[in-house]
């Protein structure tokens, strides 16, 4: 999946970018609202992580260009701002989830996974597939009962195939959940992960849609 965020503090925005980047997710990382909007410009997220003080505006002012300009990019404000009655507030505007700094890591990603699901973004937290069991939220994978190890990058393939089991998803797609604006990758990268997770969840598993991406085979 594929996320902005917005902060700029440079020890929590280095921690966050790393720990979800962990998670197999793609990140590009805003330190202003103008770089924000630079990036939205060119690229479509599927989730937004936006503090409120920033150097140049407010958080909750750039919620609300959002909400002028239709754009439902779900949200989840990260800030130091403890009172209910601005968790309130921000969330009547347009946010979806609010976290209070200093918050715990492991926290954060269960949010951003709840937040997908509601969105869509993200595949339900426990799905079967004939000798396939996958628990998306604890990230295992279990095939004829025996626990399988994927790495992020194959969890985040995996995850924008679940999320339309038995429809194809575009090689574009899933290469904007894998890398940020900054990153470097050849041409044959998606077709490499989608390679190695058909050796470890079944060949079959994995439909080529020639010239146009991927489906999972849902049977």
């Amino acid at each position: 999946m594929r996320m902005l965020l917005i902060e700029d503090d440079q020890a929590i925005g280095s921690a966050v970018r790393e720990h979800v980047a962990a998670g197999g997710h793609a990140v590009d990382w805003a330190k202003t609202l103008s770089q924000a909007r630079d990036f939205t410009a060119s690229v479509t997220y599927k989730l937004i992580l936006l503090d409120i003080r920033l150097p140049d505006g407010s958080g909750v002012d750039y919620l609300r260009e959002m909400t002028k300009r239709f754009d439902s990019t779900p949200v989840i404000i990260l800030t130091a701002r403890d009172q209910v009655s601005d968790r309130i507030y921000v969330l009547n505007v347009g946010a979806d989830d609010y976290l209070i700094k200093p918050f715990d890591l492991g926290e954060l990603s269960a949010r951003i996974h709840a937040v997908a699901r509601r969105h869509k973004h993200s595949p339900e937290p426990r799905l079967s597939f004939g000798t396939l069991t996958i628990h998306s939220a604890e990230r295992r994978l279990y095939r004829d009962g025996r626990e399988v190890r994927l790495t992020a990058r194959e969890w985040a393939v995996l995850d924008c195939l679940l999320c339309r089991p038995g429809m194809v998803v575009s090689q574009r797609k899933i290469e904007d959940a894998l890398y940020d604006c900054n990153s470097r990758f050849a041409s044959n990268t998606v077709e490499v992960y989608v390679s190695r997770l058909r050796k470890k969840i079944g060949a079959d598993r994995i439909a080529t849609e020639r010239g146009i991406g991927y489906r999972f085979v849902d049977k």
